[in-house]
């Protein structure tokens, strides 16, 4: 089974160029179902396994969400098996996604978010590069790890944008406002000479922050701001697509600003802005 993992691992290195985060979420699917399998051989998973497999992350309280990330790895993987002839029948065929539950985004309201950035005290270089982290969030909306990955030279002051590595490893290029700009460039003035030049942001050792440290940096600010709770730094990314809606943006462009590959990803967001829409609609309407 290791064997059949390592190889389906260094399929998605190689042919599918999926990013580290991504190949990580797989391998920790396929370790977990391993657990599940104890000593029964690749050959004997069936329809039934499956199910039993499944139902067990249910009665874990695993959400849906999570349940069909699962599967869509088992999904995949047996695809692959089959594919190279290491499988004749592909045990997952007959299984269904499990439904999705709907929640909506939750995100911060501008005065909110100008709270969190106000919360960082500019005192030691380390306060301006949270400060810059905060701000780089919310002006360009990119997920943690793309934070994460951005070198200085991904920075144009000039043009106003940042060259993003985005899922995938595919690039794109992603407008940032002057105020982030404005931060970025106090923090490397500030920052001391250090070891690892080339990237963006830095950790006390003077190496590329990892998404922990990235994490940490933003809980930090947030219990400083007492914001409200179940706040993260994913709450960034939906404030700025909500923030962008709300101003007036296309919902193409959004997707475009996010990297999203489906429009329909992004579609999640027309909600927040309806809501918003229909209170308005009951405050001001003599009948409403």
């Amino acid at each position: 089974m290791d064997r059949y993992i390592e190889k389906f691992i260094r399929y998605l290195e190689i042919e599918k160029n999926y990013s580290k985060n991504t190949i990580d979420n797989y391998k920790l699917d396929l370790e977990d179902f391993i657990k599940f399998l104890g000593e029964s051989p690749l050959e004997k998973v069936d329809y039934l396994v499956l199910r039993k497999y499944l139902a067990g992350q249910k009665e874990k309280s695993f959400s849906s969400r999570t349940v069909g990330r699962h599967l869509s790895s088992l999904r995949s993987f047996f695809k692959f098996l089959i594919r190279e002839g290491y499988l004749k029948n592909n045990p997952v065929a007959g299984l269904s996604s499990p439904k999705q539950d709907k929640h909506l985004p939750q995100f911060l309201t501008e005065d909110e978010v100008t709270k969190l950035i106000g919360a960082v005290q500019l005192n030691e270089p380390r306060d301006y590069r949270d400060r810059a982290v905060i701000e780089t969030f919310y002006s360009t909306g990119i997920r943690v790890s793309e934070l994460v990955g951005l070198n200085i030279d991904d920075v144009d002051f000039i043009g106003g944008v940042v060259k993003v590595l985005g899922k995938g490893r595919k690039e794109r290029i992603v407008p940032i406002g002057d105020q982030a700009l404005s931060t970025i460039r106090d923090y490397l003035d500030k920052r001391k000479k250090q070891k690892e030049l080339n990237a963006l942001f830095l950790n006390k050792n003077g190496k590329r922050i990892s998404d922990r440290g990235i994490r940490n940096v933003i809980d930090k600010y947030i219990r400083m701001a007492s914001l409200k709770h179940g706040v993260s730094c994913h709450t960034l990314r939906h404030s700025f697509a909500t923030h962008m809606l709300d101003h007036g943006a296309d919902l193409r462009s959004v997707q475009e600003l996010l990297g999203h590959v489906n429009l329909s990803t992004t579609q999640i967001y027309t909600h927040l802005t309806t809501e918003k829409l229909k209170k308005v609609y009951d405050k001001a309407h003599p009948r409403a």
